[in-house]
């Protein structure tokens, strides 16, 4: 076998799925060697890998350049091929092939030492973000999407056992405000085309466009869910202008405004995905709110 699995890879996938995860790792060689067959591909350097994903540089048989996408089928990927095929390369990397039955995906190759974090002025890729997520949202969902509606019903539900959980009283009342936002919003979830995790990571340097966003975990739902990820990444540079609140509504507010989002909603489902991201700590075993997302809901209780 040619592939080499990175050690990291092994150790995320076992960290998540004990054995399992270190059994599909083993596989991973074996499943590469199928689809550099059955997609004519040859090899066209060394592997990368997030926590998830394998992904090898190969060319096809006409000489074009691609990436071999190799994961393990889950919720949050299940959706990835066709929320690509839905957008077909508008803001987002192009599908080539795909097989659903193991979540393989062969993708335009994009520039992977190149993403917008590398931008110095965070409002600078702040504004290169949002353009993209505004090409993004105007696809209606296709049917199949996992919805926002049904998610955000799931977050209510889990919210009881979240607030036995936290020993601080300051907590319980942040969780019971977003989730408060989130029961007013919930049933009227919107129907478009979500990314929902569109930081400044997954956004990489192109031949066919300046940027691309990739790695989507597409969902149906509003927009306004889809600006958490933007307003918490690169936090050290909020925390750098001296006042973190300015700075999140700064950023929310740019957001806002290029999209053309209703303030209000848009901030009450900001706190849904605060709520989302706090609940998710908490089934983890923490006991106390994260820092970072708390601020976060601070700042936009404002707008709330």
């Amino acid at each position: 076998m040619r592939i080499q699995v990175p050690e990291a890879l092994t150790a995320s996938h076992v960290k998540w799925d004990g054995e399992a995860g270190r059994a599909w790792s083993a596989g991973l060689p074996a499943l590469a060697e199928r689809y550099l067959e059955q997609w004519e591909l040859r090899l066209d350097g060394g592997p990368r890998h997030g926590v998830v994903s394998l992904v090898l540089p190969v060319v096809r048989a006409d000489g074009a350049r691609a990436a071999l996408k190799l994961q393990p089928v889950n919720d949050e990927n299940a959706t990835e091929a066709p929320g690509l095929r839905t957008w077909s390369g508008d803001g987002s990397v192009l599908l080539l092939d795909a097989d659903p039955e193991t979540g393989t995906l062969l993708l335009e190759r994009l520039e992977a030492d190149r993403s917008l974090g590398s931008v110095p002025e965070v409002m600078e890729a702040l504004e290169v973000l949002t353009g993209l997520l505004r090409r993004l949202v105007a696809h209606p969902a296709p049917e199949g999407m996992r919805r926002l509606g049904d998610i955000a019903q799931g977050m209510l539900d889990d919210v009881d056992g979240a607030l036995a959980r936290l020993r601080r009283e300051s907590d319980r009342q942040w969780l019971r405000r977003c989730a408060g936002a989130v029961a007013e919003l919930v049933h009227e979830p919107g129907d478009r085309l979500l990314h929902w995790d569109l930081h400044y990571e997954n956004v990489l340097s192109a031949d066919r466009e300046p940027w691309l966003a990739i790695d989507p975990k597409p969902l149906a739902g509003d927009p306004g869910f889809d600006l958490m990820p933007a307003l918490h990444n690169r936090w050290d540079e909020a925390v750098a202008t001296g006042d973190v609140p300015r700075a999140v509504l700064r950023r929310f507010d740019l957001m806002v405004d290029a999209l053309g989002l209703d303030r209000r909603r848009a901030a009450g489902w900001t706190l849904g995905r605060a709520l989302q991201n706090c609940l998710w700590d908490v089934q983890g075993g923490a006991s106390e709110l994260p820092e970072v997302q708390l601020a976060v809901a601070e700042a936009l209780w404002a707008r709330w």
